[in-house]
């Protein structure tokens, strides 16, 4: 199964809110590049393909670290499967249409110059990375205030803006923490280059 089947199965049997099936449409439509979208230009997920292979790795991650019996008993973390997926599946969903292939002159293996491709940022709509998430999905269904504190504060403190919020946000939303180390286990781990 690919991360597209994948990506589609966990969605089509966790996340049954009102809205949702509007935003699947969405996803799959011409509108939306979203299942051939890289994950970034050039770090994790620098590929076709990349973002939706992120947003399944995020979700396993998720799961495993939500599993730990100390999440539960010590830290109250028990989160409905439907929470867990939206937030995993959807963290980055800005990304969508974010991206667009340029090309630049390079030597290839034999010393010659020819056109590569690479990736660009075209955001046409320039609100922030977890803010724009928060944004994008809300116009299809309703998150819990947990949903998107979790989603909005994802990126952690590499985040732009005051970072006193991030740990404020980390404190009353402990999903928050979860998914930022989700993100940063499936980036660095499964995604980069410590293998």
């Amino acid at each position: 199964m690919d991360a597209k089947e994948e990506f589609l199965e966990i969605y089509r049997s966790k996340i049954t809110r009102r809205g949702s099936q509007q935003l699947l449409d969405y996803l799959l439509s011409d509108a939306s590049d979203f299942f051939t979208a890289p994950s970034s230009t050039r770090y994790h997920g620098s590929y076709a393909g990349g973002l939706v292979t992120h947003s399944v790795n995020v979700y396993h991650c998720l799961v495993d670290y939500l599993s730990r019996p100390r999440t539960k008993e010590l830290y109250g973390m028990d989160y409905s499967e439907e929470s867990v997926a939206l937030t995993a599946l959807l963290h980055d969903i800005c990304k969508l249409n974010l991206y667009k292939t340029d090309y630049r002159n390079a030597k290839n293996e034999q010393g010659v110059w020819e056109k590569v491709p690479f990736y660009t940022i075209d955001d046409r709509l320039p609100y922030g990375h977890g803010e724009k998430s928060v944004y994008i999905i809300s116009g299809y269904m309703r998150l819990s205030r947990e949903e998107a504190f979790a989603i909005r504060y994802h990126m952690g403190f590499s985040a732009e803006g005051n970072k006193n919020d991030v740990g404020k946000a980390f404190e009353m939303f402990p999903l928050a923490l979860a998914l930022h180390v989700a993100d940063m286990e499936a980036t660095y781990y499964l995604e980069g280059s410590i293998k």
